[in-house]
């Protein structure tokens, strides 16, 4: 592991540094002064997802500005590049030897190096959609002062790819031939018969990856944890629902679920329509949710 500092960004309530754990790259923001701060690690969802919260076809920026909104309420963040993303590219795996596990090791690598940053007293984690899970997993392994669900699946992987397939209106052939599909891989077992519009999602190289993740249970890993939890989800998310936020907030005692008014799943305040929403997913300039860093900030426990 190394560090490397300079050429970051710095401004009046925070500074950036790089950080880098092996070939894996991330930005460490912490809130201006010298003091201890509470620190958060933020877990970035499924796809090639960046550090700060962007898709190669789809800039919102949304992790960085929760990052720097954190750090001006006094929270230091981590957000990272994934493996194969961003300035994590190099270190990119052969598909099909990636797993749903490989995250969460990386993700437990990261809290390593934040364990030696001198002015961070407490660390959290923060999970996006498909991060969600991961924190949910590094929670199970490493001692951590709390964890922030944001938008994160109450059920299986299967049951979730299927109802976004539904909702995307997919030929009730092409459903049903999905169903088979996962039910396939839920149970360990590699499918060949792939119809052509279904490869994106379940060609042959990504399927060791998905019999990894489609057994996992979010509500009955959640349920393992005892450190406290916050929920919070959006009432205008178009891939979870608040129904996934109930179910996760019922796993545990420890959970406490925050409901955001107008919040979609890139974090951001959406538009009426489904079309104004989707837009809002390549809209850097629309600021956060109102409520979202407040009630993170508040569940960390910063002045």
């Amino acid at each position: 592991m190394a560090i490397i500092l300079g050429g970051s960004d710095i401004a009046a309530a925070w500074t950036q540094r790089e950080l880098v754990s092996g070939q894996l790259h991330g930005t460490l923001t912490l809130p201006e002064g010298e003091g201890q701060v509470p620190a958060a690690l933020i877990l970035p969802g499924s796809g090639p997802v960046d550090r700060d919260g962007n898709l190669p076809n789809g800039k919102n920026e949304s992790l960085k500005l929760i990052a720097h909104a954190l750090a001006a309420r006094h929270i230091a963040t981590l957000r990272i590049d994934k493996r194969g993303i961003g300035e994590s590219r190099e270190a990119a795996p052969r598909e099909d030897d990636l797993r749903f596990g490989t995250y969460v090791d990386d993700a437990i690598n990261w809290i390593k190096l934040l364990q030696d940053e001198s002015r961070v007293e407490a660390i959290y984690l923060i999970g996006h959609s498909e991060g969600a899970l991961v924190a949910t997993l590094v929670a199970q392994e490493v001692e951590v002062a709390g964890v922030v669900l944001l938008a994160g699946a109450g059920e299986p992987a299967g049951k979730l790819i299927g109802r976004q397939l539904a909702a995307s209106g997919l030929a009730s052939t092409l459903k049903n031939r999905s169903d088979e599909i996962l039910a396939s891989l839920e149970d360990g077992q590699h499918v060949a018969d792939i119809p052509p519009e279904l490869a994106a999602l379940y060609r042959r190289s990504v399927q060791n990856y998905l019999t990894s993740w489609l057994p996992l249970d979010p509500v009955r890993e959640l349920a393992k944890l005892s450190c406290p939890i916050l929920i919070v989800q959006g009432t205008s998310d178009l891939q979870i629902s608040m129904d996934d936020a109930k179910l996760l907030a019922a796993a545990s005692p420890t959970a406490r679920l925050v409901a955001v008014e107008g919040m979609n799943h890139v974090l951001k305040s959406s538009p009426p329509g489904r079309r104004e929403n989707l837009l809002s997913y390549n809209n850097p300039d629309l600021p956060l949710a109102d409520h979202l860093v407040p009630a993170i900030a508040d569940f960390i426990g910063a002045p």
